[in-house]
C-alpha cells in the first residue's frame, strides 16, 4: 500500500519500492527504497559508478526501471496517484550534464533569453518569440541567479559554468514541482558557485522539493534536509541529514588542509611545442581572446585559471585546433608547417574536455571511442588495426575502463565516461595533452588517481596545459600558471 504523510498537493511526492536496473549484463541500482516528499530537500552521495545519475533519470521518467513484478515507482500530485511519470513528466525538472551537451551536439545557439524561454513552454528550442508576461519572467529568473548581463549573449558563446546557470534557469522557469540536478555545481568558478548555493539556501522555506547529487563534502547546501547514500547501487544510508555519515562518504576538499604544495622550478629549457603570438579569438562576433601571447615547452605543466567567461575553453581549443586566430595574430605548432594537415599535430596531441563527451555518439562503445583516439577522429570509419586494438586495451587498462570496453556510453556514469577520455588521450602518448576541468564530477579516488598519472606524462617529457578553478587542484607537478581575465592575459609565468 501506499502510504503517505502530510504533503502540499502542489509539488510531486515520489515513492521507489524495491526499484532495480540493469543495463545489459550489468546490474546498476538493486532494491532501491526511497520516498522524496514536498519540503525534503535531498543531496545524493556516491562514487563515480554508483548509481546517481540513473537514479535520477528514474525518477525523472527518461530511464524506465527492469520490471520484475515486485518493484513499484509512484507518484502523488494533486490528490491523485500515478504509476508512471508518462502524464506528469513535464512537471518535473532533470538538470545534468545531458541537457548541457544537447546544445553543443545540435549546435543550438539561442541567445540565454530564448534558451530560458524554452522553460517556460517546455520545448527544445525556441517554437515562438516571448510574450510580454514570458519575458518578464525570464528577466526576474536571470536577476534572480544574478547573471542578467548575459540575456543577449548566445548560448554556445558562454563558458562551461554560465551554461550551467543559464540552464538552471531555464529548469526554473518551468516552474517545476520536483527538481532533480545531476552535479549542478561542476564547473562553477567561486562567484557562480555562491550564486548556485545562494538560490538553494533561498528554498529553505519553500514546499518544492528537490534532490542534489554532489561529490564534495562543501558542496552540500546548508539547505538540504536529507541524504542519500549510494554504494554500487545499492542504499547504505537514507534519512535526515543530521544523522548522515557523510564524512566517510564525501571526500573533504582534496587540498584543503594540506601545505600549499611545493612547484618544480621550470628550466625553460623544453623543446617549443606550441606558441600564441598577439591571438585574438572570436566566437559568434564576440571576442574571447585578446591579445594573448605565451609559449608551451616540453615538460612544462601549466595551470589556465580565471572566472567562468573568462576565455579559459576557448584558449585550450585554440592551441588544439578548433578555433582560428584572428589576422593579426598567429598560432605555431612545431612541425607543423604550411600544407601540412592539423590532424598530424592533433595525432600528437590530446583534448580531454567537457564537450568531447557530447561529440561521441552514444551508441559507441568504450573500445570504439578509445580507438578513436589514434586517429583524433569521432569514431572510427575503418575497422580498427591490430596495433589500435592493442594501444587501446593498454589505455583501457591503464585508466580501469577495460572491463566496459564492449559497453556503451550511454550505460556509463559521468565518471567513467572522463576515464574513457583519459584513456582516448593517452592512447598515442600525447607530446601534449589539453585537459579543461579533468576533475569535474569526479569522486576523490578517482581524481587522485587521474593526477597520479598526468604527473607520470609531465616527468616523461610531455606538456601539460590545463584549466582548473580550485587552488586545491593543482598538481605537484605545476610549473606555470596563466590567468585570463575578460579574455585577456592577465599573468603567464612560472607558478607564483
Amino acid at each position: 500500500m501506499f502510504m503517505t504523510t502530510r504533503t502540499d498537493g502542489r509539488f510531486i511526492e515520489t515513492r521507489l519500492k524495491n526499484l532495480n536496473l540493469a543495463r545489459g549484463r550489468e546490474q546498476i541500482l538493486r532494491a532501491v527504497n526511497w520516498t522524496v516528499r514536498p519540503r525534503e530537500r535531498w543531496v545524493l552521495v556516491g562514487a563515480n559508478g554508483a548509481g546517481k545519475t540513473q537514479l535520477l533519470k528514474v525518477l525523472a521518467g527518461s530511464v524506465w526501471p527492469t520490471p520484475d513484478g515486485a518493484d513499484v515507482r509512484q507518484y502523488r500530485w494533486r490528490a491523485e496517484l500515478w504509476r508512471t511519470p508518462q502524464d506528469l513528466a513535464a512537471e518535473i525538472a532533470y538538470l545534468g550534464p545531458e541537457r548541457q551537451d544537447k546544445y553543443e551536439r545540435y549546435g543550438w545557439n539561442y541567445t540565454v533569453e530564448q534558451v530560458v524561454g524554452t522553460g517556460i513552454h517546455r520545448t527544445d528550442i525556441p517554437l515562438d518569440p516571448l510574450d510580454a508576461v514570458a519575458r518578464r519572467r525570464v528577466v526576474a529568473l536571470l536577476h534572480r541567479l544574478r547573471i542578467a548581463p548575459l540575456a543577449a549573449r548566445r548560448f554556445l558563446t558562454l563558458s562551461y559554468g554560465e551554461r550551467r546557470l543559464v540552464l538552471l534557469a531555464r529548469a526554473l522557469a518551468a516552474r517545476p514541482r520536483l527538481l532533480l540536478l545531476d552535479e549542478l555545481l561542476n564547473g562553477l568558478d567561486t562567484l557562480n558557485r555562491a550564486r548556485a548555493l545562494r538560490w538553494l539556501q533561498s528554498t529553505a522555506g519553500s514546499a518544492l522539493p528537490w534532490v542534489l547529487s554532489v561529490h564534495r563534502a562543501e558542496d552540500v547546501p546548508a539547505a538540504a534536509t536529507h541524504v542519500l547514500i549510494l554504494d554500487q547501487g545499492q542504499v547504505v544510508y537514507r534519512g535526515v541529514r543530521r544523522r548522515a555519515p557523510l564524512r566517510r562518504w564525501l571526500s573533504a576538499d582534496p587540498g584543503a588542509s594540506a601545505v600549499v604544495p611545493t612547484h618544480r622550478r621550470p628550466s625553460g629549457s623544453g623543446a617549443v611545442l606550441v606558441q600564441l603570438q598577439s591571438a585574438e579569438v572570436y566566437l559568434d562576433e564576440h571576442v574571447a581572446l585578446r591579445n594573448v601571447t605565451f609559449t608551451v615547452r616540453t615538460g612544462e605543466c601549466w595551470v589556465v585559471h580565471g572566472r567562468n567567461g573568462a576565455g579559459k575553453t576557448t584558449l585550450l581549443r585554440t592551441l588544439y585546433g578548433d578555433y582560428g586566430v584572428a589576422v593579426g595574430g598567429r598560432i605555431v605548432r612545431t612541425g607543423l608547417e604550411p600544407g601540412v594537415p592539423l590532424e598530424t599535430f592533433r595525432r600528437r596531441a590530446a583534448l580531454v574536455a567537457p564537450h568531447l563527451q557530447a561529440d561521441h555518439p552514444l551508441h559507441l562503445s568504450v573500445a570504439e571511442v578509445v580507438q578513436s583516439g589514434r586517429y583524433a577522429s569521432i569514431g572510427l570509419s575503418d575497422a580498427p588495426s591490430a596495433a589500435d586494438a592493442a594501444a587501446a586495451r593498454r589505455a583501457m587498462r591503464e585508466f580501469d575502463v577495460l572491463p566496459y570496453a564492449q559497453r556503451t556510453l550511454r550505460e556509463l556514469s559521468y565518471g567513467q565516461l572522463r576515464r574513457v577520455l583519459f584513456a582516448r588521450a593517452w592512447v598515442v602518448r600525447p607530446k601534449l595533452l589539453l585537459l579543461d576541468e579533468p576533475f569535474a564530477g569526479l569522486d576523490a579516488l578517482t581524481q587522485q588517481a587521474l593526477q597520479t598519472r598526468i604527473e607520470r606524462r609531465v616527468a616523461d617529457g610531455a606538456a601539460v596545459v590545463m584549466v582548473l578553478h580550485r587552488r586545491n587542484d593543482w598538481p605537484q607537478c605545476a610549473t606555470h600558471e596563466l590567468q585570463l581575465v575578460g579574455g585577456t592575459l592577465r599573468y603567464a609565468g612560472p607558478v607564483r
